[in-house]
């Protein structure tokens, strides 16, 4: 799993990638009660807006981590908004992606970096 300095995570696996946001980003945007997720068929590029989250408290955009096409979005989260906070890595996942050719990941960081990244913003 690799994670942006916005808090989405995504992981690729043969050239898919399933989206989500991290377990800090739901934690500080408290009760979500509202999803919205690209089009199936939208083609985007890295850090463009590919939805957003609407919680109790704010509303915050979702950028995507790297480009592609959505394949697929989590039709759950339109009756289970929730499913974000209970389980952002797992069933809360937002979008899948065929990741564009020549894909670089080498601005996203892995598990060990993003908890450093959250030390330096956390304290």
């Amino acid at each position: 799993r690799l994670y942006t300095d916005k808090h989405e995570w995504i992981v690729i696996e043969n050239g898919k990638g399933t989206v989500g946001i991290s377990n800090y980003a739901q934690e500080q945007l408290g009760e979500i009660v509202y999803v919205e997720t690209p089009a199936v068929g939208t083609t985007l590029n890295p850090q463009d807006v590919s939805g957003c989250l609407e919680s109790v408290k704010a509303a915050s955009e979702v950028y995507s981590p790297v480009g592609g096409t959505v394949t697929e979005v989590n039709s759950k989260l339109a009756s289970e908004p929730a499913l974000v906070n209970s389980s952002p890595l797992l069933e809360g996942w937002l979008y899948k992606l065929d990741v564009a050719p020549g894909t670089n990941t080498k601005e996203l960081m892995n598990e060990e970096a993003y908890k450093a990244f959250l030390e330096t913003i956390v304290h």
